[in-house]
């Protein structure tokens, strides 16, 4: 089955993309409960495992809140809304938390909990207490300060340079470039529709003008969507670049040297000197001259984008880290 969302020419200029530290939170959570692989961040997911245990034992709401999670089916939308902005300050996301009316939490818990087989009852006296949005605010708020903030420069640079490459081909080129690459439960219909493969869902959404929200994340969580009335229409993916790995090829480092040859290969997604620099935990001196050396070697080309410049490989810098490009 599919919903479908049917845009205008309007929702073009309407639709926007934002960053949220709430909802990567939340799928921080996905990864640590075990409810999702963590892929690339394997690593990072091992680290975190042991401060997550002990904050699902300091914080009662914590435990309760993941076990409502579900794939591909709807999951509570309170506890990490849409955000307002393109970078909202993770505490105004959570002041919109706190403010859920809890008849509106209970609402979307007992939605929740719909077709899914009965959890405990301690649990389920969790979810429907009066108390449910404070815990959960409580929860989350421990989770990003103890877990998703220490990481957050690295995440925040990723999620930065999905948005300005995927908001300048939205702009330029349509909803068919936009959304290439999104997911492969997405799809673009030329006669106007964004449709997506749902479990049970096969129903028909309009913008009217108001524009889609789209809302990267650094985990594989899937395609996520809030289609409710009480949110802006919104869509969360995986942001593109996550996957680039730490480690670089030895042939290719001992060409150019290990550092210029991690910076070609984060360049796999197009990216700023300034989103750079946490990703490759330099200086943006140092990334300044890399660069230039860089594009010296006609590696690297850059194309200006507002007031920054946004940097991507040549043909020739493609050819280098593509594993033909290393054989001898």
């Amino acid at each position: 089955m599919v919903f479908r969302i049917e845009v205008t020419p309007q929702d073009i200029m309407a639709s926007r993309f934002a960053i949220s530290p709430l909802i990567v939170t939340k799928h921080a959570l996905w990864i640590l409960s075990g409810r999702r692989e963590a892929g690339e961040w394997r690593a990072w997911a091992g680290r975190m495992r042991e401060p997550y245990g002990r904050l699902l034992l300091a914080h009662p709401g914590l435990g309760p809140m993941v076990a409502l999670f579900r794939e591909r089916d709807y999951n509570a939308d309170f506890p990490a809304p849409p955000p307002t902005g393109v970078n909202t300050p993770v505490e105004a996301e959570l002041a919109v938390v706190r403010a859920t009316p809890v008849a509106r939490a209970h609402a979307e818990i007992t939605r929740n909990l719909e077709g899914m087989p009965r959890l405990p009852d301690p649990v389920r006296d969790v979810l429907f207490s009066p108390d449910v949005v404070r815990l959960f605010a409580e929860a989350l708020t421990a989770v990003w300060q103890e877990i998703v903030s220490p990481a957050w420069p690295r995440f925040h640079a990723i999620l930065e340079r999905d948005v300005v490459q995927r908001a300048g081909r939205l702009a330029t080129y349509g909803w068919a470039a936009a959304l290439d690459d999104l997911n492969p439960r997405v799809r673009w219909r030329p006669d106007g529709v964004i449709e997506v493969l749902s479990r049970d869902a096969d129903e028909t959404y309009r913008l009217d003008g108001r524009g889609l929200l789209f809302v990267p994340t650094v985990f594989p969580t899937g395609i996520g969507s809030y289609l409710e009335t009480d949110w802006p229409y919104a869509i969360s993916y995986p942001a593109r670049g996550t996957g680039i790995p730490p480690e670089t090829p030895d042939g290719l480092a001992g060409l150019i040297g290990r550092t210029r040859s991690r910076l070609l290969l984060e360049l796999a997604t197009p990216a700023t000197t300034t989103q750079l620099v946490p990703l490759l935990e330099l200086s943006l001196g140092t990334v300044g001259g890399h660069i230039a050396a860089l594009r010296k070697a006609g590696l690297v080309t850059g194309s200006r984008t507002g007031r920054g410049v946004l940097y991507h490989r040549t043909a020739l810098g493609d050819s280098l880290v593509s594993p033909s490009g290393l054989r001898p």
